[in-house]
């Protein structure tokens, strides 16, 4: 293990910057010794005698005349040091630092603008300038670990035109602010990608940028070849997933696949598929990417949220999302975790939820099964206004890091009014980074209020009873009624799982009711009398034994 060795020199008593860099240090498995402040040259040299240190940092926070002579006089005392392989940094004020480089002593000078990656970067064994991509790792799981204690940032991008887009990617990536680029690809682009006949001019560039073409992908790949080199990763598409799903491997090594259960589909009006082929489709692609050890997120339980299913229906996906992942080769399982779905919920409520979702599938875990968090703000939660949306995003991040994300998915403040730009996607991940960056200092333990594990224990229990009820539909036949197509379409088809924004759908049913109740729990109620319905309540009104069995006689 190496060894730093660090504290304020001279006079300065100012001792905040060296703690934030030993703590970095110990997250990259240095072994730190921290002086403190005032130290005397000679104490500092003498404890990196006496350490071994490989490393020593001296911070100085004053006048900048004073600096200079002090740091002069150090680099002097310290030159014998220096020689024989020990590396020093310094940290300080922008004037201190900008003098102590014209001295060419330190091996690196930070002067509080450079964003944790930067500084994990040097203490890999990397340079603060000219990085490359060798620098910062170019897998999820590799990144995750190499940037603990803090998370991944991913945030959405894409403009209505290729070359927009190439531009917003090489200005995100050169400002280091993210660490994951989920390429927004445009509706002809998910669906129509194979199939130019099937694509409409007048379509190009809603919802996201037109890429046509192999070439395409790799132009915007290449733009991100800067800066901390991020990850790209991107839509799923909605039709012919391994062949699109080969092409992102090949030109923006994606990152991980987010796939859906029951959506992208007929269903939902975003693909041609029937709900149960894109079921079916969508397992053989999951499988597909576990075989070739890309982690997979399967994006599935918030689309049950966002259209105000019961907060328990939210847990029931969500475990349904991690079993198919398991049952289809995953080994590194990406769990996507949206709160404000709906928005009404309080953050307690909120908070039990997700809870409740990783106690649940943290049963799933083995040798060859691994979870990893991912949190985000919810995509209709967001104010117009867009003071109001900044104040929601860092609020919201700031909940979010109770459950020590690996992962925080940042959605743009601008969300409500528009797509973000570049800029805003910078703008938007300099306040998600500041409310980590808070939490991470010492964050109270908000899981352990008593209301949230109620709320937890309740829900847990609520969704073990749906998952028995909608077992129960498989005949003896099958034998993992989890993972079979027909048994999970009927689950959908007969109300199981439901709400109220699928009424009128040709495959949902869309008769659930659901209300934010007295703690801000989304619960189900009785569309008649508007009390609280259990999930054993619920799913017995909908006389699902007598519909099995006269779908039985039909057939």
């Amino acid at each position: 293990m190496r060894t730093v060795v660090s504290g304020a020199l001279g006079e300065c008593v100012h001792v905040a910057g060296v703690s934030n860099f030993h703590r970095l240090a110990e997250s990259a498995s240095w072994r730190t010794v921290f002086l403190g402040p005032a130290v005397s040259i000679e104490r500092i040299l003498e404890a990196a005698r006496r350490e071994k240190a490989d490393l020593v940092g001296v911070s100085y926070r004053l006048t900048p005349d004073n600096g200079e002579r002090l740091l002069a006089e150090f680099a002097e005392a310290a030159d014998e040091l220096r020689t024989s392989g020990v590396r020093f940094v310094f940290g300080g004020t922008p004037p201190v630092a900008e003098r102590a480089r014209k001295l060419g002593f330190f091996d690196a000078c930070f002067d509080g603008t450079e964003s944790p990656d930067q500084v994990l970067v040097y203490l890999h064994g990397g340079k603060i300038v000219g990085q490359t991509e060798v620098d910062y790792p170019q897998t999820a799981i590799g990144r995750i670990r190499w940037k603990s204690p803090f998370p991944l940032l991913r945030h959405h991008f894409g403009l209505p035109s290729i070359e927009a887009t190439i531009q917003g990617i090489e200005e995100i990536a050169v400002s280091e602010m993210l660490d994951v680029i989920s390429l927004g690809t445009d509706q002809d682009a998910q669906a129509n990608f194979f199939h130019p006949e099937r694509q409409n001019p007048r379509r190009r560039g809603a919802g996201g940028v037109p890429v046509r073409s192999v070439e395409d992908f790799l132009t915007l790949y290449k733009a991100s070849r800067m800066g901390n080199y991020p990850l790209l990763r991107t839509y799923t598409g909605t039709d012919d997933f391994i062949r699109l799903a080969e092409i992102f491997v090949e030109t923006i090594h994606n990152a991980w696949a987010a796939i859906p259960i029951f959506w992208f589909n007929k269903m939902d009006g975003r693909g041609p598929w029937d709900l149960e082929g894109s079921i079916r489709e969508h397992q053989k692609l999951m499988a597909w990417y576990g075989k070739r050890g890309i982690p997979v997120e399967i994006n599935e339980p918030h689309h049950w949220g966002m259209r105000d299913a019961p907060d328990v229906l939210f847990v029931v996906a969500a475990y349904l999302s991690a079993y198919n992942a398991r049952a289809h080769g995953v080994r590194d399982y990406i769990t996507s975790l949206m709160f404000n779905s709906p928005a009404g919920l309080s953050d307690a409520m909120d908070l039990a939820k997700m809870l409740a979702v990783l106690e649940m599938i943290s049963e799933l875990e083995r040798e060859n099964f691994h979870t990893w968090r991912q949190t985000r703000t919810g995509l209709l939660s967001y104010p117009v206004d867009s003071d109001l949306a900044r104040a929601h995003l860092a609020a919201s991040i700031y909940l979010q890091m109770a459950l020590e994300p690996h992962i925080i998915h940042v959605v743009g403040y601008t969300e409500a009014d528009h797509a973000a730009t570049a800029a805003e996607v910078i703008e938007s991940c300099k306040l998600a980074r500041r409310a980590i960056e808070n939490a991470l200092h010492g964050q109270p333990d908000m899981t352990q209020d008593l209301a949230v594990q109620a709320r937890k224990e309740e829900l847990i229990r609520e969704a073990r009873v749906t998952l028995d009820v909608l077992s129960s539909l498989a005949p003896a036949s099958v034998s993992d009624t989890l993972t079979d197509t027909a048994t999970l379409t009927q689950a959908v088809q007969l109300g199981i799982l439901d709400a109220p924004q699928l009424i009128n759908n040709p495959y949902g049913r869309g008769d659930v009711v659901s209300r934010i109740d007295g703690r801000g729990a989304c619960i189900a109620v009785d569309p008649h009398t508007g009390v609280p319905l259990s999930e054993f309540g619920r799913t017995a009104a909908l006389s699902i034994h007598h519909q099995l069995h006269h779908s039985n006689e039909e057939h």
